[in-house]
């Protein structure tokens, strides 16, 4: 136990679920490739390989949580949970650097091909317009990182009834966000295939809907752990956790929606 140790660091008992991780991890990305190839088990390999990756996420961060109420997640454990956090999130900026710069070198040199044209937007795209649905998902977001910090400074104030109410906004605020894209993606003049804007488009803004819908599922379950009393103004990384990555999804978005719905399609005729 936490009591008996003579130092501030965590060294965790034998756990089965890396492993299990492991190959739940090869069954998945496996039956994927068996499924792309036409073998007749890649799908159901695939499902396994998924639902076993789901049931090991829960045990995993399950057992994480109880770690952290018998007193394992020291300061120094906690400092180390925080570097951790921080460098996941540097490595989901490079994914979004390269779709950065799959857009930027495409609409800064275009291809002089007949689909193309030499010019950016290509010849014959429509495009959205920057300030109907996408401009409103804009204020969606910002409103979100509003919530999701009054959510945080109501909970080191030992404000709980503010803290489940700002996660539950910034909950619905995500919720909309996604349908308003999902919307957006029905209704967009340009497919994915057929265009290299229209797969460069969905490759950011989707990659990064994504992510907003990961962001979500974990405020829910910040919201959950909130309701079981799991977070005090003295620990609560989880939650911190969640509200770092949804700050990160916001500024990504303030970024696609000035490069790509903005500047990208500046010139270029708008549908509707």
């Amino acid at each position: 136990m936490a009591g008996t140790q003579n130092h501030d660091y965590h060294l965790v008992n034998p756990d089965p679920w890396p492993i299990i991780g492991a190959f739940s991890a090869l069954a998945l990305f496996g039956g994927a490739v068996m499924w792309f190839h036409a073998n007749p088990y890649g799908v159901p390999v695939m499902i396994a390989g998924f639902v076993m990756v789901l049931v090991t996420m829960w045990q995993w961060w399950r057992n994480t949580i109880d770690e952290a109420h018998q007193g394992y997640h020291t300061p120094v454990v906690q400092l180390h949970l925080r570097y951790g956090m921080i460098l996941f999130i540097a490595s989901e900026v490079m994914f979004f650097l390269a779709w950065f710069w799959a857009f930027y070198s495409s609409a800064l040199f275009p291809s002089a091909v007949d689909a193309v044209g030499g010019v950016w937007p290509p010849k014959g795209v429509e495009v959205l317009d920057p300030f109907g649905f996408p401009l409103l998902n804009t204020l969606i977001l910002l409103c979100s990182g509003t919530t999701v910090t009054w959510a945080h400074h109501s909970l080191i104030h030992g404000d709980r009834q503010g803290l489940k109410l700002g996660l539950l906004l910034t909950i619905l605020l995500g919720l909309t966000f996604t349908g308003v894209q999902a919307y957006e993606y029905i209704h967009a003049p340009f497919a994915f295939k057929g265009s290299i804007y229209g797969s460069t488009f969905f490759m950011a803004t989707g990659f990064h809907g994504f992510h907003v819908i990961v962001g979500t599922i974990f405020l829910i379950v910040c919201l959950a752990r909130a309701n079981k009393g799991h977070f005090t103004p003295r620990q609560h990384f989880g939650f911190e956790a969640a509200a770092w990555y949804w700050h990160f999804v916001d500024v990504v978005w303030l970024f696609l929606f000035t490069s790509i719905y903005v500047w990208g399609g500046w010139g270029a005729p708008t549908a509707g």
